[in-house]
Formats: structure tokens, sequence, C-alpha cells
């Protein structure tokens, strides 16, 4: 079946096409429907199926003879450790650490905070939870210990598990300090905590309350599988809100199990045995969807990789693994290949390694500019396919479906609209716009299996953020348009489309022509506040590394570019080089941040930055272009 007969079977009869999907999910009873609508607008899947997720991901692939198949591969270039784990160990280990919990109290419903670096432990300790029908909340190894306790405060786990340290490139990030201070400072108190001791770093145990990761697991029976009902939460992920207080996006069982166990075949066109890589972190909804759940559901192979793109040694890292662990499909950030791009612009490093078993890469996170893509395709000589989602919904809203039909790549898309999701572009009225119309982009309710029903105890907050906006739809705070074709563009945040006298802009779209310059490594482009015109787009400028041309020479360059092919209209006069730009961990671009600081606005720290220090240096290059000067 082509794409469209695909989308348009699901479209004709969605319960139908769910049901058959989740034929592929070993149930202990089987849903009676796909989907339950008796709590409209909070839309649940599954929900009288009973279904355990440890033993989709790991036991029935040891039941079905295939135990000996490799289920994680750990590389971890920042401790030169590498180790392979079958299915049969995974279930072992996972299955006494589950009987461990299980005897210190933690049952089903449960919470359970994970606060763990990239180490396959971090995954048995998801594996655990999901045995128990415990829920996880896996907060980034190393947040701060404020945002630690917001998130116990709001969670309220019986236990938390944490390492006694994370290991960045020169550094050693001590978890135990931050952690107690967490502890101290949140109102709700776990009743005990489990360290898992790295050999870099012994951490001190508090008396009475710590538990030694190994110790405690000591003669222990194993846990068996506890099944849960099909809408009961797996986890909880939290996500940054507008309020400084984070959300807790709810992932409810049944649902992820199944869209999650699709998209390994039809979006990354992966049979069962094939090696499959996502270089993210378990702190993240990659980390979670592509790391730990969906590979070992569909009984891939998975790679927890404990490093970074450049400089864990070099730009060739991530080819060296492609090549040695013979990755079929490749995911990651555009944020890593633009820092890949601008350590070895000509691909040296690429042509060092035996890439023939990649089949394809895939970009998602936030937008790929087009000149990011075209270096990729040129160096790599497969399909790259850009694809959106969030962390709210799991799994891909757009794709181009590999598995079903390659369709044609236009870049600076991200394809179509994946089955599930009925993607429409509406203007502030909530009217549909037409073709090539930049909008809001809203999913049509309700959203797929394995999107979130809610926010954790905050379904009020739920209606509010998503729902209120535009009855009916789910609104997913990205603006961009649909082509004639009904392929779909993401532009930037509906918070990043400017207002230049009137005109609505698209962020994005300047970003685009700035990185076609041939020494532009990467850019960001905000809206700073402008008396006269409401808004004017100041750009930020990181030029490849060995670049000598005149930096205003650079800069004159790139404000012709986008005079040249967006118009006068955008009033784009405002650009410096800076030598880099405020991320958070997972590569996304703080341009909030960089407005409030360009505007002399107050700005909470965003705790997901990955260093502070680089906002000075964006302030200082603001105050060069003459800002802050807030209307």
């Amino acid at each position: 079946m082509s794409y469209a007969e695909v989308y348009e079977r699901w479209k004709a009869d969605p319960n139908g096409f769910w049901m058959e999907a989740a034929e592929a999910i070993d149930w202990v009873e089987k849903p009676s429907k796909a989907l339950f609508d008796e709590n409209a607008p909070h839309y649940e899947w599954f929900s009288d199926g009973m279904v355990n997720t440890c033993w989709n991901a790991v036991d029935r692939h040891v039941e079905q003879g295939r135990g000996e198949q490799v289920a994680i591969i750990y590389d971890s270039p920042i401790t030169h450790t590498k180790r392979e784990i079958t299915y049969v160990e995974l279930r072992n280990r996972v299955a006494t650490l589950a009987g461990a919990l299980r005897d210190k109290g933690v049952t089903k419903g449960d919470r359970v905070i994970i606060y763990m670096p990239m180490i396959v432990e971090a995954l048995e300790a998801m594996l655990a939870c999901a045995r128990l029908g415990a829920i996880h909340s896996v907060v980034f190894g190393g947040f701060a210990a404020h945002e630690l306790a917001v998130r116990i405060d709001d969670a309220k786990p019986k236990c938390i598990m944490a390492a006694s340290c994370g290991i960045e490139p020169g550094r050693l990030v001590h978890y135990k300090p931050l952690l107690d201070g967490a502890i101290e400072q949140a109102k709700h108190k776990p009743e005990f905590c489990v360290i898992y001791q790295r050999e870099q770093e012994v951490a001190q145990l508090t008396e009475g309350r710590d538990v030694n990761w190994h110790g405690f697991q000591y003669g222990v029976q194993p846990a068996e599988c506890v099944p849960v009902e099909g809408n009961h939460p797996a986890y909880i992920l939290y996500t940054s809100g507008t309020t400084g207080q984070p959300k807790g996006v709810v992932r409810p069982t049944g649902g992820h199990l199944v869209a999650l166990n699709w998209t390994m075949k039809n979006i990354y066109n992966l049979e069962p045995g094939d090696v499959f890589w996502a270089a993210s972190d378990v702190g993240w909804v990659v980390g979670h969807s592509y790391i730990c759940y969906a590979p070992l559901i569909h009984g891939n192979t998975t790679i927890v990789f404990e490093g970074k793109p450049v400089g864990t040694p070099d730009a060739g890292v991530f080819w060296r693994v492609i090549s040695e662990h013979k990755v079929k499909s490749f995911f990651t950030a555009p944020t890593a290949f633009r820092a890949i791009k601008r350590e070895d612009p000509n691909g040296e490093y690429v042509n060092k390694y035996d890439l023939t078993g990649l089949k394809a890469l895939y970009l998602a996170g936030e937008r790929a500019d087009p000149d990011t893509i075209k270096w990729a395709q040129r160096m790599l000589g497969v399909p790259v396919i850009d694809h959106w989602w969030q962390t709210e919904t799991g799994w891909a809203i757009a794709g181009n479906p590999l598995g079903i039909e390659k369709l044609p790549v236009k870049i600076g898309s991200p394809s179509v609209p994946m089955p599930g999701y009925d993607v429409h572009i509406l203007d502030e009225g909530g009217h549909e716009v037409g073709a090539n119309t930049l909008g809001a982009i809203a999913i049509k309710l309700p959203l797929p299996p394995g999107t979130l029903p809610t926010l954790w105890n905050a379904p009020e907050r739920f209606e509010k953020s998503y729902l209120s906006h535009f009855p009916g739809y789910y609104e997913t705070g990205d603006a961009g348009y649909k082509d004639e074709d009904g392929y779909l563009y993401i532009m930037a945040r509906t918070d990043d489309v400017i207002n230049v006298a009137g005109h609505r802009l698209s962020t994005g779209a300047m970003e685009e022509v700035l990185a076609s310059h041939p020494d532009v490594a990467e850019c960001a482009v905000i809206g700073v506040a402008d008396e006269l015109k409401g808004q004017l787009p100041m750009g930020f400028l990181c030029l490849n590394a060995g670049c000598t041309r005149d930096h205003g020479e650079i800069v004159r360059d790139c404000v012709k570019l986008v005079r040249d092919q967006i118009g006068p209209v955008a009033a784009f006069k405002l650009a410096c080089v800076v030598d880099r730009l405020p991320k958070t961990r997972s590569g996304k671009i703080l341009r909030g941040t960089m407005a409030k600081i360009a505007d002399g606005l107050d700005f909470k720290m965003p705790a997901t930055i990955d260093d502070p220090a680089i906002l000075d240096e964006i302030a200082d290059a603001v105050k060069r272009l003459g800002y802050p000067q807030a209307a």
C-alpha cells in the first residue's frame, strides 16, 4: 500500500486501523476497542486492555527464542567503555532490580524518579518500573537541585534512583550533592534512594535513606511482570512550561506500546534484529521513545551512547559508532550535525569509516535547515529524513514513512502527516488558511495512541495550554504552512513569528537564508522590540571552524542575502558574529531567552541550559548592536 492509501485507510476507520496495529502487542487481556471518548476532550486508547510494557520490550523476545540477540550496546567514548547486553541478560537484570524495588514497597501506581546519566542502568531502571506498573519520571542527570525539587513535589515519588555522577568532557558532574539539595528543598520526601556508584566517583550514602544499587539486589527473588490497564500511565516526562512551572506530560501504557511499535517498521523501516541508534539522552522524550522503548518493543538492538558529537574525541565519533555497530537507521538532532559540519566542513572524518550499512538518517528536535540537510546528503549518500514531533506526542506528527513508501524529499519540510494526525493550519480566529499561508499548526482531536491524554495532576492546565485556543483541536504551539501537495513546513514556534510593521514573518525562514552562507555554521534570528516597526529581526551567526574572513564583511553578505531572498519587508539589518549560541542540553536554541536579553527584560535562567556563561556573551553582542532599547 502507498502512503496515501494507508493514511486514507486510517481516516476511514481509525478504530479498525489501530486495533490491527494493536495485534502486534502481547496483551494479557485484549482491549474491546481502540478509542475511548467518554471523557472527551481527555481521549484514551485501549483503556480496558491489560498489558505490561516490560514484557513486550524484554521477556517476549526471550520467550520467542531470541534471548541471545543483543538488546543494548553501551558505547562510552568518555569512559573508554563498551559492552553488549543480550535480551536474556537484560530480562534477568531488570527482573532482579524490579524484585528489589518491590521488596522495598514499590507497587503499581507508585512514582519513581530516575536521575541518571547515559548508562545502561538508566534503561534498566525505567524497565524495572514498567515491570511493576510503577510510573517513572526521568529527570535529566545533572539538573539543578531546585528543578529536581520542583519535580519531586509534583510527582511525589516513593523512591529516587540516581547515579553518583555524570561525566562530561573534562569534568565530573556530582549528582549526589544535587540530589541531597533537591530532597532538602522539596516538601515531599522519598522513602528511599537507590544510588548506582560509578567507579569515577563513589558518593557518600545518607544513612537510613540511601541504599547501594548492587547491595540492595543481593539475594532478591526476581519480579514477574504486573499487568496494568491500557490507560495506566507508563511515565511522566516534564517539559518546560511558559509559567516556569514544568508540565508533567503523561504517557499512557497501551497507546505507547502500539504506536511506538508501529513506527519502527513504518517510519524507520526496520526489521527486528536491526541496529537502531538515537543519539539523544534518556532525560528527553527521544530517549524515552527511541533509545529505551520503541527499539526494544520491536526487537531491535539499541545503542546507549555516552559522548558528544564533537570532542569525544573528535568530529568522527558518530561515524565510528555507526560503522562499528552496524547501525542501519540513525536519529539525531540537527544541532549535532551543525556541530560536526562546523568542525569538519569537508567531511574528512566521514571518509575514514565504512558507512555502507547505514540506510537512512533521521533528524528531529528543531527545524532542520536546508544547508545542514544538503551537507548530510552529500556526506552520507543516504536519505536524510526530517521529521517533526513533540514531547507531548511521543512520536512523529509528520515524517517520510520509509517503511511504507519513500516519498519525494522536499528540503525544509518534514514531509506529510502520519496516520493518526489530522493536521490543519489555522488563522487567529481558528479558520483554515490556504496553501502556502503561514498560520498556527493544530491537530484535530482526538490525538492518536501514545500521545498525552492530560498533564500529571493538572487536567485544567492541559485544557488551557493545548485545547482552549482552538476548540476541537490540539494547539501545537508551532507556526508553519502546508504546500499544494500537503507537505508541512514548520517555520517557528508561534512565539517566534515576529511582526515587522504589520507583516508576520518567520524567523525560521530568515535562519534558512543565513545558514546558506558558505561561512555560516549555524545561526539564530530573534525579534527585538522597535518603537517604529513594533519588532525587528536580529541575527546571530556562528562561523565555520577555520574561517578567516572579516566578520563585518560576512555580516554585510548576510544582510544582503536576507534582503534579496525575503525582501526589504524583513528590515533585516541587525546581525553579529558570536562564538556559540545558548542551547538546552538537547540542542534547542534558547531564542526566547535571547529575545528577553535584547529587550532588557527579566528572564528566568532556563533549567535545561547547557552553559549559562553563553548568555553573557549574547548580552555583550546585543550591546554592540545598540540594544537593549525596549519599547
